[in-house]
């Protein structure tokens, strides 16, 4: 399992990762920001306070929290089918499901 190893906060909301398997670079969070929630990150001291949790989220307070699987596709550009492999399966035949 890949987990993040490193989170820092960088201008224009943006943070730096670092990830089990080398991975590494910055996500731009900018999209985000200011809207509900994230709001909060007009304070940039706030943005700064970033953390990685126990169990790998990418964590600002009890509130604002991202999923750092969602933060690695990001990063990397792999599909969710690369990242967890069970996730590929066969599209069945129209033909099949027509049958059911």
């Amino acid at each position: 399992m890949i987990r993040p190893v490193l989170v820092r906060a960088r201008p224009h909301y943006r943070i730096y990762l670092e990830f089990s398997d080398g991975a590494k670079g910055e996500v731009d969070l900018s999209d985000l920001a200011g809207k509900e929630v994230f709001q909060a990150w007009s304070d940039y001291t706030f943005f700064e306070k970033v953390h990685i949790r126990e169990h790998g989220e990418i964590r600002w307070n009890d509130e604002i929290e991202l999923c750092a699987d969602s933060l690695y596709l990001k990063l990397t550009g792999k599909s969710p089918e690369e990242l967890f492999p069970k996730l590929r399966r066969e599209i069945p035949q129209l033909s099949q499901m027509d049958a059911l």
